[in-house]
């Protein structure tokens, strides 16, 4: 499979439904909200920071329960028009499970902080940095997968009748 068909298909596990020329001109917008989350969780971790790491998780609550990340406002209404970009459209429900995820995770994370167990903290945190890199970098979103594997089993599973 080619770099190009595996991130089509990475998008296509999120529940993105995009043409091929519908992807490549939203290549970076898809990429801005977990991009700008990813450098956002990179700072709070280096700086141990209780209130960015709840602010963060207040945002992926946001994200995780409505058709827009709020990045995706930055992006919409300033963003793109700096880079001459498309809209985004809505994320899809998969997307929207991971971005749940996500928040829990940084929720985990907050707490660990508050209670002082900081190298645990920081070594989830890197974790999690780890996942949003790659979901930005290659749009392999791995709680998608998990999620399309759980579909796929279930369906398969399920008696056809006539």
């Amino acid at each position: 499979m080619s770099p190009d068909a595996w991130m089509r298909a990475n998008l296509s596990t999120q529940g993105y439904c995009l043409s091929d020329a519908e992807r490549r001109e939203l290549w970076l917008g898809l990429r801005f909200s977990t991009g700008l989350c990813l450098a956002l969780v990179v700072t709070a971790l280096a700086l141990e920071s209780l209130a960015l790491v709840f602010a963060l998780t207040g945002v992926g609550v946001v994200a995780g329960f409505t058709a827009r990340h709020p990045f995706d406002y930055v992006w919409n209404h300033a963003a793109r028009h700096a880079v001459g970009g498309p809209a985004l459209p809505p994320n899809p429900a998969r997307r929207r499970h991971a971005f749940k995820l996500a928040t829990v995770w940084l929720l985990v994370v907050g707490v660990l902080l508050a209670a002082g167990a900081t190298s645990l903290a920081v070594v989830l945190g890197g974790l999690l940095v780890a996942a949003c890199a790659t979901v930005t970098a290659t749009n392999l979103c791995l709680p998608s997968e998990t999620l399309a594997w759980w579909e796929r089993r279930n369906t398969s599973n399920e008696a056809i009748t006539t």
